[in-house]
C-alpha cells in the first residue's frame, strides 16, 4: 500500500512539525508507550535509517542500545529474522518514520512477519499484543472474504489495544483486516496548506471514477459494530478516521534498503501509523474497551472532511459529506480528544445542524425537492421548511439525520413543529408520516401521523431521547402517500437539545 512520487536527496515530503500543526498534536506525550509496527519479511537498515529521520527533524533518538527501538521476528525473537525485501523494507521505513514524527516520545516494537500472507501477518499482531504494545499499526489488506470473521477471533480480537489498518489505495472497495470490527480502518486524504484559519485544508484522497485513491465501503462480511450507525451499510463499514495520504501531498521518508534515502511516500500506508500514534499520544485504552469505538463518541474532536470522492458508487460510501463517510470516516484528527475513552463534559446545546432548513439540505438527507422554500406551504418560521409528499400520487419521501449525544449529558430532547395538510376525506389513514430513531440496524417509531392529523396551523411535538445518550443515532422521518388525494407534512424548526 504504497506509492513512491519522488525520489530526492533532501526530505521534499511532509514531517513532524507539518503533521503535528495539521492536525493540531501535541509536541510532546506518549512517553513509556509502545507502538508496534507489524511488517512482512525483514529490513536490515530499519534501524540506521530511522536514526537519519530522527536525526534530520531534530527527534531523539530512538535506538536499540537506549530501549526506545525494538524489532523481532513474529514469534517475538530477535532471532532469526525473516528474509529481506525491498518493497517491505520502505514499508517499514514508511511505518517506523510515521510513528516517530506523531509521537516522538512513544518506544517503536517492529514485528517482521515471516511472510506476507495472513496467517503471518496475524501472529505477528499476536506477538505484539503478547509483549505488551497497547497500539498496533497494520499497513497491508487483502480481499474482503467469508473467512475474515474466524480472522477476527485469532489475529484481532484484543480488547484494550488500539489496532489501526490501512484502508487500502485502489479506490472505493474493502479490504481486510481494515474491515475488521475490532480494528480503527483508517482512510486518506489530500493534505494542502491553505488560507483557513487552520492553516490547512484536506479532501478525500482519490477520483470519482475510481481506480488509485483509499479504500472505503460495506463489507460483505463484517458484523456491524453496536457504535457505527450509519444507515447504508447494514454491516461494517469502512472507514472509522483518515489521516495523510495522497502521494501528490506525500510526506518525507527515510529508506536505503535498495533504495536511494529521501523518498516521498503516499497511500494509506502513511494514515495508518499516523493514527496508531495518534491513540498513544492519548493515553493508554481502557482494558476492555475497543478504541475503535472512541471516535464515533467525540465527532466533534475530528476535522471533518466534506469533499471528493474515492469512486462512482453515488452514495456516502464513496462520497464524502458532512458527519460520517465512507472514504474518510469520521474526519481526521483534531488534536488527541477523540481518540481517548475519556467522557469530555456535556454541553448543554441544540444538536442537529441546519434546524430550520435555512441552509438548504446538508447535514440532512432528503429525497430532492423536500427541503423546499416554495410559500404555497408557508413555513414556521425562516424561508424554508421540509414538505413531505403532497402530490397526491403514490410517493414516498425521507428525511434524516445522524447525530452523536455524548454519553456525559444527562437529558435529550427531540422536538420539531408539524403542519399536516390534506385533501382527504373520511377516517381512513390513507397517508401517513412516520418518526423513527435508527440505532444501528434497530429501528425505533416514536410516532406516526397521518391525514387524520390534520390542523390549520403547526403544533410542536417532543420526544424524550434520554435512551439514546451515549450513541450516534439517525432521525428519520418518512412521508407515505397513497394515490388517492393529496396530503403535506411540513416540518420545522427541528431540535434535539441536551444539557
Amino acid at each position: 500500500m504504497r506509492t513512491d512520487v519522488l525520489p530526492s536527496l533532501v526530505p521534499l515530503g511532509y514531517g513532524p512539525s507539518d503533521l503535528r500543526g495539521a492536525y493540531n498534536l501535541p509536541a510532546t506525550g506518549g512517553a513509556g508507550a509502545t507502538v508496534a509496527v507489524v511488517d512482512a519479511y525483514g529490513d536490515p537498515n530499519a534501524e540506521s535509517d530511522l536514526t537519519v529521520y530522527r536525526a534530520q527533524y531534530g527527534l531523539a533518538s530512538c535506538t536499540t542500545a537506549n530501549g526506545c527501538f525494538s524489532k523481532v521476528n513474529q514469534n517475538g525473537a530477535g532471532s532469526p529474522l525473516p528474509a529481506a525485501n525491498a518493497g517491505w523494507a520502505g514499508e517499514t521505513s514508511l511505518d517506523l518514520d510515521m510513528v516517530s514524527a506523531t509521537c516522538p516520545s512513544c518506544k517503536i516494537l517492529l514485528v517482521e512477519a515471516n511472510s506476507s500472507s495472513l496467517s503471518d501477518l496475524g501472529t505477528a499482531v499476536n506477538t505484539a499484543v503478547r509483549l505488551g504494545a497497547k497500539y498496533v499499526s497494520n499497513s497491508y489488506g487483502g480481499t474482503d472474504s467469508s473467512s475474515d470473521p474466524t480472522f477476527d477471533s485469532q489475529y484481532f480480537n484484543h480488547p484494550g489495544v488500539a489496532i489501526t489498518a490501512s484502508a487500502g489505495d485502489a479506490g472505493y472497495g474493502v479490504e481486510y483486516p481494515a474491515a475488521s470490527r475490532y480494528v480503527t480502518a483508517v482512510g486518506g486524504t489530500s493534505l494542502i496548506r491553505s488560507a483557513t484559519t487552520r492553516g490547512w485544508s484536506e479532501t478525500v484522497w482519490g477520483n470519482p471514477l475510481g481506480g488509485i485513491g483509499t479504500g472505503s465501503g460495506c463489507s460483505a462480511y463484517e458484523t456491524k459494530p453496536s457504535w457505527q450507525t450509519d444507515s447504508g451499510c447494514p454491516r461494517r463499514t469502512v472507514a472509522d478516521v483518515s489521516a495523510v495520504a495522497d502521494p501528490a501531498t506525500g510526506v518525507a521518508v527515510y529508506d536505503t534498503y535498495s533504495a536511494p534515502g529521501w523518498q516521498v511516500y503516499g497511500g494509506t500506508s502513511v494514515s495508518a501509523p499516523i493514527i496508531a500514534a495518534v491513540y498513544a499520544l492519548a493515553g493508554t485504552p481502557g482494558a476492555s474497551t475497543y478504541p475503535s469505538s472512541y471516535p464515533y463518541t467525540h465527532p466533534s474532536s475530528l476535522y471533518d472532511v466534506t469533499v471528493g470522492a474515492n469512486g462512482s458508487c453515488g452514495t456516502y460510501l464513496c462520497q464524502a459529506r458532512v458527519g460520517y463517510d465512507g472514504p474518510t470516516g469520521l474526519g481526521t484528527p483534531h488534536g488527541i480528544a477523540a481518540f481517548t475513552a475519556g467522557v469530555t463534559p456535556c454541553v448543554a446545546q441544540q444538536l442537529l445542524g441546519n434546524p430550520g432548513f435555512e441552509s438548504d439540505t446538508a447535514p440532512w438527507t432528503a429525497t430532492p425537492g423536500v427541503i423546499d422554500n416554495s410559500t404555497s406551504e408557508p413555513p414556521h418560521s425562516g424561508s424554508w421548511k421540509a414538505w413531505l409528499d403532497g402530490y397526491g400520487a403514490a410517493h414516498t419521501d425521507t428525511l434524516a439525520q445522524q447525530v452523536s449525544i455524548s454519553p456525559s449529558c444527562t437529558t435529550a430532547n427531540l422536538s420539531f413543529w408539524l403542519h399536516i395538510d390534506t385533501a382527504e376525506t373520511g377516517s381512513v389513514a390513507n397517508d401517513t408520516l412516520k418518526v423513527e430513531i435508527l440505532d444501528g440496524a434497530t429501528a425505533s417509531t416514536l410516532a406516526t401521523y397521518s391525514n387524520l392529523n390534520t390542523a390549520a396551523g403547526y403544533i410542536q411535538h417532543s420526544f424524550n431521547l434520554n435512551p439514546y445518550i451515549g450513541k450516534t443515532i439517525t432521525l428519520r422521518f418518512t412521508g407515505t402517500e397513497n394515490s388517492s388525494r393529496q396530503t403535506s407534512f411540513v416540518i420545522d424548526d427541528t431540535a434535539l437539545n441536551v444539557s
